[in-house]
C-alpha cells in the first residue's frame, strides 16, 4: 500500500469527525419529501454532536485534541479556494480557522435538481449552461459569523464580485455576478439559501414555505430502493446514476464520437442510485452505502465478482501487518464492456477499426487479449509492514492461474525494459526498468521495480528485498493464515458477510508516527525545492528548503493516543454492491 499522504490524512480526519452517533438527530433544512422528484443528487448533514456523543468518540475526541491544532488548522486553510484568491491579501488565521469551522455545528443541505424537461426540449444554443446546484444552511446562531466568513472569503478574490439587489419570491436577495458565474443568495426564516439558478431559488424556498412539490423525491423508485440505507446518521447522501448523463460534455457537430451511446452502451441505467450514510457508534465511525441496480448479465455490475469467503492474498497476512486492501474484478466483463463502449462510439463506416485495435493489442502481446486478460484471477492486494508506512516496503499482489503464459505475456510487454530474470525454485524473480531499456548500443535502464512470479500469483515491490523477506515471511496454507490474522481483524472479518469481493484493514498502533513525521518532512522539504535549487544539489538538509509549519509543529503521539483500527468491506448481492467501513 502507499504511503498515507498527509493532505490525505488530514482531509479523512476532517470528513471522519465530522460524523455522530444514532442519538436524536437535528431537523434537516430539507427532507427527501419536500425536494422535487428531478433531484439529482443531495447531501444532508444534522450538524456535529456535541456532550457525550462527542466526548465518546475516538475520532472526534481526536479532532478536539490540542495536540491536533496545527493539523486541524491546516486542514481547514486547505478547504478554501485558492484558484480564486488573492495572494497578497493576508489568509485567516489559526483563530479565524477554528472560528469558521464551529459553523458545521449547524446542518445543511447541498443538491441538485435537474433541468426541466420543459426547458430542456425549448432551450437554445445560446442559453447558459443550467447549473441545478441549491444550498440551504440553518444559521440559527450563527447569523453574525456567516455574514462575517462571507464578507471575509469575499475580500479575498482576486476580482471582487458585481453585487445587486433583486426580489425573488417577494423577499430581498443579493444577485452576486463573477466572471464565469453567477449566484444568488437569499433568507428564508433561520435559513440562508443559495442557487446558481433563479428558478431553482423560487422552488427551494417554496419548498421551505411547505410547499410540497407535486411529486417528491420520496415518491420515486430510486429513492425507495435506497431508502433503508438513508435512515439514521448525521450524513447521508443519496446520487441518482443514470441523471449522470446530465453532466456529460456535448461532443462537437463534427466530432465522431458521441458520449451518449458510449453510456447507452454501458448500460448506466442498470444502476439506479449511489447512497449511503454516516454514524458513530460509541468510539466507531462508520459508513454504509450501496451501489444499487440490475445486476442481470451484461450490465455494469458485472465487472464485480461474486467473491470469496477467504480471498486468496490472505495467505500472506501475519501479526506485523499494518496495512491490507484486497479487491476482486472480473477482467473478462470489464473488457467485453470496454469492447462495447468502443464499438458504438465509432461510425458505422468506421466499425473495422475496433477489430484492428483488438488485432494490433493482440499482435503486441503475443496472444488474444481475452486469452490474456483470463490469465489473471482478478485479485488485487496490497500490504503494508512497514511501521513508517515506507512505500518501498510496500508489496502488491495480482492472482494468476498460469505461471508460464503470464511470464510469456509480461516478457513480451516489458520486452526490452526486463533488466534481469532469475528462477529460485517456483518461483521466477523479473527486475524492470520503468526508465529506459535496452537498445542495439547496451543497456540504458534506471528507476527500478521488481516482480516475483509464482504458479499462483504475481507479487511486486520497488525493492528486491522486500520481496524476498515478504515470500520468506508467507504462510504456507490459509487455514494457517487464518490463524494468525491479527484479532482485531478477526473481529472485524465476522462482522462482514461470508462471501466478499473486497476487503481492507489498518491497524494504527503498529504505525511508527516519528518516523512517518522525519519522512514526510523530508519529502515536504523535497517538493518545495524550487527547480533551480535541485540544480545546484539542494538536500533535504539545506537550512532554506522547508516543510509546512503544521507538519513541523505536530505531535506525532496524538495519533495513536485516539486512532485504533479499520476495517471494511464490500459484497455483491442480488441488488447491488455494498460497502461498510467503520473507524475507530
Amino acid at each position: 500500500m502507499k504511503a498515507i499522504r498527509p493532505q490525505i490524512i488530514a482531509f479523512l480526519i476532517l470528513v471522519f469527525t465530522l460524523l455522530s452517533s444514532d442519538h436524536t438527530w437535528a431537523q434537516a433544512p430539507l427532507e427527501p419529501a419536500q425536494m422535487p422528484a428531478r433531484t439529482t443528487f443531495y447531501v444532508v448533514w444534522r450538524g456535529t454532536p456535541a456532550g457525550d456523543a462527542r466526548k465518546s468518540n475516538s475520532l472526534l475526541a481526536l479532532w478536539d485534541d490540542p495536540d491536533l491544532g496545527p493539523l486541524r488548522a491546516a486542514a481547514l486553510q486547505n478547504m478554501q479556494s485558492s484558484s480564486a484568491k488573492d495572494p497578497s491579501k493576508p489568509q485567516l488565521t489559526r483563530e479565524e480557522v477554528e472560528q469558521t469551522s464551529s459553523l458545521l455545528e449547524n446542518s445543511f443541505v447541498l443538491g441538485y435538481l435537474r433541468k426541466p424537461e420543459s426547458k430542456s426540449a425549448a432551450a437554445k444554443s445560446t442559453d447558459h449552461p443550467w447549473n441545478g446546484m441549491f444550498f440551504v444552511y440553518d444559521r440559527t446562531g450563527k447569523e453574525l459569523l456567516l455574514a462575517k466568513t462571507i464578507l471575509r472569503f469575499r475580500s479575498q478574490e482576486k476580482e471582487p464580485p458585481q453585487i445587486s439587489s433583486i426580489t425573488v419570491a417577494g423577499a430581498p436577495a443579493l444577485k452576486i455576478e463573477r466572471k464565469n458565474d453567477v449566484t444568488y443568495w437569499t433568507e428564508r426564516g433561520k435559513y440562508a439559501v443559495g442557487s446558481a439558478e433563479l428558478s431553482v431559488l423560487e422552488e427551494i424556498l417554496a419548498d421551505l414555505d411547505g410547499k410540497s412539490p407535486s411529486s417528491s423525491l420520496a415518491q420515486t423508485a430510486a429513492y425507495q430502493e435506497a431508502q433503508p440505507l438513508l435512515r439514521g446518521g448525521l450524513l447521508e447522501f443519496f446520487l441518482r446514476v443514470p441523471q449522470l448523463k446530465d453532466f456529460a460534455p456535448d461532443a462537437p457537430a463534427n466530432s465522431p464520437v458521441k458520449i451518449e451511446p458510449v453510456l447507452d452502451a454501458l448500460k448506466l441505467e442498470s444502476i439506479h442510485s449511489l447512497s449511503g450514510h454516516l454514524t458513530l457508534e460509541g468510539a466507531r465511525a462508520r459508513v454504509q452505502g450501496a451501489v444499487l441496480g440490475d445486476v442481470a448479465p451484461g450490465t455494469l455490475f458485472d465487472l464485480w465478482t461474486a467473491g470469496q469467503q477467504a480471498p486468496a492474498s490472505l495467505s500472506f497476512i501475519s501479526p506485523d501487518v499494518v496495512s491490507y486492501s484486497e479487491t476482486q474484478f472480473n477482467l473478462s466483463a470489464f473488457y467485453d464492456l470496454l469492447k462495447r463502449a468502443l464499438r458504438v462510439s465509432l461510425p458505422q463506416q468506421q466499425q473495422g477499426g475496433a477489430e484492428m485495435i483488438e488485432g494490433l493489442a493482440a499482435a503486441r502481446i503475443g496472444m488474444p487479449l481475452p486469452d490474456a486478460l483470463a490469465l489473471f484471477s482478478g485479485e488485487f492486494a496490497s500490504i503494508q509492514t512497514n511501521p513508517a508506512m515506507d512505500p518501498q516496503k510496500a508489496v502488491y499482489y495480482l492472482g494468476i492461474r498460469n505461471k508460464q503464459d503470464t511470464l510469456r505475456l509480461l516478457r513480451t510487454i516489458f520486452s526490452d525494459q526486463l533488466g534481469s530474470e532469475r528462477n529460485e525454485g517456483d518461483t521466477t524473480f523479473l527486475k524492470v526498468s520503468l526508465s529506459g531499456g535496452q537498445n542495439s548500443t547496451g543497456m540504458a535502464q534506471w528507476n527500478f521495480y521488481h516482480l516475483a512470479v509464482t504458479p499462483a500469483f504475481v507479487i511486486a515491490s520497488s525493492r528486491s528485498d522486500t520481496l524476498r523477506e515478504f515470500l520468506a515471511k508467507r504462510s504456507l496454507a490459509n487455514t494457517a493464515a487464518q490463524a494468525s490474522l491479527p484479532p482485531a481483524f478477526q473481529s472485524a472479518r465476522a462482522q462482514f458477510p461470508a462471501t466478499v469481493d473486497g476487503l481492507a484493514f489498518m491497524n494504527f498502533q503498529k504505525i511508527d508516527y516519528f518516523a512517518l513525521k522525519t519522512r514526510w518532512i523530508e519529502q515536504a522539504k523535497k517538493a518545495s525545492a524550487t527547480p533551480a535549487k535541485k540544480a545546484v544539489d539542494v538536500t533535504p538538509q539545506s537550512p532554506d528548503v522547508q516543510a509546512p509549519e503544521w507538519l513541523i509543529n505536530i505531535h506525532p503521539e496524538v495519533f495513536p493516543r485516539h486512532l485504533h483500527f479499520l476495517a471494511g468491506a464490500s459484497w455483491k448481492d442480488s441488488k447491488g454492491i455494498h460497502f461498510d467501513e467503520w473507524l475507530e
